[in-house]
């Protein structure tokens, strides 16, 4: 495969089907991922309405990120918990794609991206012969509620997330990795799950959130130990996980972007008031083709880089 295939625009080879409960809504819910023509974008269908039914995964459609991320159509037609499969799809390189689903709620699944990567990655990715477009960062942006921040400044050609946690559960305690999302291997950001404090979950259901979950789709802290039996994935799946959530609710840019996140204890709401942020100013980003004329020659020749296509 020659290199610059990897800055034209992909989508699936064939359609894929899962199935499973919501973490927070607790419904079972049917998922078609079908593949798209160039320059669709990737599109949400609830199927179980005959009308009024597309939503757009963009920032502007957000209409709630406590806990998880809700996009929402001028209809008040929702799907939620978004962000692993977005994810699944940033890190892929997956441009196009139609979700069809028949309730509000994207399955859980495992608590990860990995079931997401796999079944894509089994059917094959397709690639066209459109290039990709990218949102450069130009200029730096911040955003700051309370102890938590996030900031974006520009990069020469990669995706950068430097992300910390910091928590006074022992187990969890302090974490940060950095992550170069067109570079690196991203096995362990697809395959770390969600987390939760024990003493949290009947607060968590009593505000409506996490009915469905349990020690299948996610992992669960008490005291100073963790009650999954299997144990965790890889040493840093907690803030690996935020990471994973991060570079999904990125892709509701609607595009790849080329600059360096910097996050302290932040989550979905933070990275999308930071995206919110960014496209007020115009002069804060560009978007251009990548082609052949003007991209950068490490990123054409540089064997690793991945999913930036």
């Amino acid at each position: 495969m020659c290199a610059m295939s990897f800055h034209k625009q992909k989508t699936l080879k064939d359609q894929i089907h899962l199935s499973g409960v919501g973490l927070h809504s607790g419904k079972f819910a049917n998922l078609i991922i079908k593949p798209a023509a160039p320059n669709n974008g990737i599109v949400f269908l609830r199927k179980d309405l005959k009308k009024n039914n597309i939503i757009y995964p963009n920032v502007s459609n957000v209409s709630t990120a406590m806990l998880c991320t809700t996009i929402s159509n001028e209809f008040n037609v929702k799907v939620s918990t978004i962000e692993h499969l977005m994810g699944a799809f940033y890190g892929l390189g997956i441009d196009n794609a139609v979700v069809e689903i028949d309730n509000e709620e994207v399955p859980i699944l495992d608590g990860s991206a990995k079931i997401f990567v796999e079944k894509i990655l089994n059917v094959g990715i397709k690639i066209s012969e459109i290039p990709i477009k990218v949102i450069r960062i130009n200029k730096s942006v911040h955003f700051n509620e309370g102890n938590k921040s996030i900031s974006i400044i520009p990069s020469k050609i990669n995706l950068e997330i430097d992300f910390e946690i910091k928590y006074e559960n022992q187990l969890i305690g302090n974490q940060r990795n950095t992550l170069k999302v067109y570079e690196d291997d991203l096995s362990d950001t697809f395959n770390s799950r969600t987390f939760c404090l024990y003493e949290d979950i009947e607060k968590l259901r009593s505000m409506g959130f996490a009915k469905g979950g349990s020690l299948d789709n996610a992992l669960v802290v008490k005291d100073d130990k963790l009650l999954n039996s299997d144990g965790l994935r890889n040493d840093k799946e907690f803030v690996n996980h935020k990471i994973l959530d991060c570079m999904g609710d990125l892709f509701l840019s609607g595009y790849k972007i080329i600059g360096k996140i910097k996050c302290s204890q932040g989550g979905h709401k933070l990275t999308n008031d930071l995206l919110r942020k960014v496209f007020q100013n115009k002069e804060n980003y560009s978007i251009s083709e990548i082609n052949e004329k003007n991209v950068p020659h490490s990123l054409v020749y540089r064997q690793n880089l991945k999913s930036i296509a």
